[in-house]
């Protein structure tokens, strides 16, 4: 009989359930929040307290037992490291589910399931741009001699503003003349050939 034994099935077999859980405690573990629906995130919160409850004793079996969930070296050495030890006061209750109201389309019920101690990870601070040198000064040479006359800028008579000479603009008749026929027969001259020397 199956008394007592009421779970959520999410229409998958169970290596395919397992798998589910797993991802999203990972991503919980990464992340330290995630977005789901009520009904997931309340059977994985399940399996992500049970590891960190295995997390806070170090100890090799233990460490085997969380690598055989979550399959990655790095992840299970963050979560003996770094999650653990945040927890280290509680006896229970390492996650949250806060209610955001139902999803657009199927209107399912969503919420964001987060650890309740979390990392407090510093912003990165952009590097700072050095400003550009100023250029510096050219000294003035308003007073004195120059170097190259030996005259002051004073003495130096201004030159005349040359004028820019600019070409009249040429008519287009006289840019393109018309083409000229002299010394080609045109239709009365051939005719005139053609009855040369004929007379009535």
């Amino acid at each position: 009989m199956r008394h007592n034994n009421m779970k959520r099935r999410f229409d998958r077999n169970k290596p395919e359930r397992d798998s589910m859980f797993t991802n999203l405690a990972r991503g919980l573990f990464i992340s330290q929040s995630i977005t789901t629906t009520v009904q997931k995130a309340k059977e994985a919160r399940k399996l992500a307290e049970k590891l960190i409850t295995m997390g806070k004793v170090d100890t090799v079996h233990s460490r085997r037992k969380v690598f055989a969930v979550l399959r990655d070296e790095d992840l299970v050495k963050k979560l003996f490291k770094e999650i653990s030890p945040l927890f280290a006061g509680r006896k229970g209750g390492y996650t949250r589910i806060i209610r955001l109201g139902n999803r657009r389309g199927d209107n399912a019920e969503m919420v964001i399931l987060e650890l309740t101690e979390k990392k407090v990870i510093a912003p990165k601070s952009k590097p700072k741009k050095e400003k550009p040198a100023e250029a510096k000064q050219a000294p003035s040479r308003e007073k004195g001699d120059s170097k190259e006359t030996g005259a002051t800028v004073a003495d130096k008579p201004k030159e005349p503003a040359q004028e820019k000479h600019i070409p009249p603009k040429k008519d287009i008749k006289e840019a393109h003349p018309a083409p000229t026929h002299q010394g080609q027969p045109g239709f009365a001259g051939t005719l005139r050939k053609f009855f040369r020397g004929r007379t009535k």
